[in-house]
């Protein structure tokens, strides 16, 4: 039953108000419902796992605002050091205590990162991370993975997966072919050959922007030894996997040590942020202290970091484990429900990430997710459990995000939904 609507406007009418005023009604694409049809939900407030629109509508949310929000939405504790920073005043453009604390969580929690310095989105973390090892290396060229999504900067949007892959786009149009000229796109789980001119190789340790595709047996220590054996950096970018897969990231759960890490999402609880990090030596060559230049008037703002620190400081490592089991339990059976009600499905688990290909076959690189995808399920999947209250991402190459306020309760009705939805669209109804 729909909650009382806040204003009586529907989801069409600010959807068209927005479009207005807004390229394409949406400030990132991955939010338009251009791939799976109808029109956008506008959310208008959050509590733990649910979201409401301004229709009133109640959902249970597996986006998570695509893996920011890990103890739930609204929750107290970051509410709480958000207002009270707000009060100190929101940005001063001089150093702060609270930029300090948060780049000391970080660096405690994440063996081998010996500094970090905080950026304002995901995008600026690997795109700096880049420039730095290009800058300590004195190389030019960047081998990414075909699929992996690093933000939306000129170098590293070719073979990205996310919205760009969802769009059917192979890169963007206004980036010139001098910007990708020394960017090497090569497949995902598949260890490259590397040279002397590589500056850098920046991978998702956990491939989560084209679906979940977790690393094969041997693939991060393989690209480990490649970079030692020519002296190429090894960058994790760890935006959506950092403190989200466990307390360490993933190259604690792997056991694969970079020389940089890019981090966003959970660190800023929610707020605009992003971290890049890594040995000192490496971040020795950031301005001041060397000749890599990079800067951001709102880098390390008060109410983020107060937001980070809260969340990194709520979570345990009891609490982590708690919820890697309850996502291994609903994976399996989410990946049940689906495949009885007559739909294949495939439900891959990483930790606490999960994602879902309606399609049979492995999928193990972005070939076979883009295969997966092209069997063309996803929309009226999507329709359907949105209809039944549950909502997942309004694109076929993203993961679910379940976090720490999502209830046993909640993720039985998911499954339940998906049950109900598979029967529908295997029906063609």
């Amino acid at each position: 039953m729909p909650e009382q609507p806040a204003d009586g406007a529907t989801n069409a009418a600010w959807f068209e108000r927005a479009r207005r005023v807004i390229p394409g009604g949406v400030d990132s694409p991955v939010r338009s419902f251009s791939a799976v049809g109808g029109v956008p939900y506008t959310v208008v407030r959050g509590d733990g796992a649910h979201v409401v629109d301004v229709e009133g509508n109640r959902y249970i949310d597996l986006v998570q605002s695509y893996g920011a929000v890990l103890l739930g939405h609204g929750h107290r504790v970051v509410t709480e050091a958000v207002t009270a920073a707000a009060a100190a005043g929101t940005t001063f453009g001089a150093p702060t205590p609270g930029e300090v604390l948060l780049a000391e969580a970080i660096c405690s929690r994440v063996p081998g990162c010996d500094q970090v310095r905080l950026v304002s989105s995901g995008t600026e973390a690997v795109m700096s991370a880049v420039r730095v090892a290009r800058g300590f290396t004195g190389r030019d060229v960047v081998v990414k993975f075909d699929g992996c999504y690093h933000g939306h900067s000129d170098a590293l949007l070719a073979g990205g997966g996310s919205g760009v892959a969802t769009m059917g786009l192979p890169g963007t149009a206004g980036v010139p072919r001098s910007a990708v000229a020394d960017t090497l796109v090569v497949p995902y789980n598949q260890v490259p050959e590397l040279d002397e001119r590589v500056a850098c190789v920046v991978v998702e340790p956990v491939a989560a922007n084209m679906g979940l595709v977790p690393p094969a047996a041997g693939f991060l220590q393989g690209l480990r030894q490649a970079c030692d054996a020519v002296g190429a950096l090894l960058v994790f970018d760890e935006v959506i996997t950092g403190f989200r897969i466990g307390p360490g990231g993933a190259s604690t759960l792997f056991g694969v040590r970079p020389d940089l890490w890019c981090f966003g999402k959970v660190i800023g609880g929610g707020l605009p942020v992003g971290a890049f990090g890594g040995r000192a030596e490496v971040l020795s060559v950031l301005a001041p202290q060397g000749p890599v230049y990079q800067a951001g008037t709102l880098s390390g703002n008060p109410l983020a970091t107060a937001a980070g620190v809260a969340v990194l400081d709520a979570v345990t490592p009891d609490d982590y484990r708690a919820l890697a089991q309850r996502v291994q339990r609903f994976a399996a059976e989410l990946e049940a429900a689906v495949s009885d009600a007559g739909l294949p499905v495939q439900v891959p688990a990483a930790g606490t990430l999960l994602g879902l290909f309606l399609a049979e076959g492995a999928v193990t690189d972005h070939a076979s997710a883009r295969a997966a995808v092209e069997q063309g399920r996803y929309p009226s999947f999507f329709a359907a459990m949105l209809r039944r209250g549950v909502a997942l991402a309004p694109g076929p190459y993203e993961v679910l995000f379940v976090g720490l306020a999502h209830r046993q309760d909640d993720l039985d009705q998911v499954v339940a939904a998906a049950a109900a939805s598979a029967a529908a669209v295997a029906a063609g109804r």
